[in-house]
């Protein structure tokens, strides 16, 4: 489940926002503890730790002392526009810097990108 490219740590905040993007966890609802992570993935409780205290850092979650994690107000959002903002610096902007290589113009990249939704 894990690979060894990044933290696991990291890895695990990753696959947290993305279940909040996708609706597996609710705004107001809570998450997993860091013992049920940790038993789950099979990892340190300390590294499901780390995660979710980053998830808090960036304020996706805030913890209800005593009762545990819960998914932030405005969650899903500020989730989609810091992965928007990354698919922009690392997939369209590099994109466009080629397409002007090659002397494409949007009208082309638009129908290239068309073209292989398509397929």
């Amino acid at each position: 489940m894990f690979d060894d490219t990044r933290p696991i740590f990291l890895q695990l905040a990753d696959q947290l926002a993305s279940d909040i993007l996708r609706g597996t966890y609710a705004e107001g609802e809570q998450v997993p503890s860091t013992n049920e992570l940790a038993a789950h993935m099979r990892i340190n409780p300390a590294t499901a730790g780390k995660a979710l205290n980053l998830l808090v850092d960036e304020e996706i979650l805030f913890k209800k002392r005593g009762i545990g994690m819960f998914v932030s107000e405005g969650a899903r959002q500020r989730i989609a526009a810091d992965r928007q903002q990354g698919l922009t610096e690392s997939y369209v902007k590099p994109l466009l810097a080629e397409a002007q290589v090659l002397g494409l113009t949007a009208a082309d990249i638009i129908r290239l990108i068309e073209k292989e939704t398509k397929q």
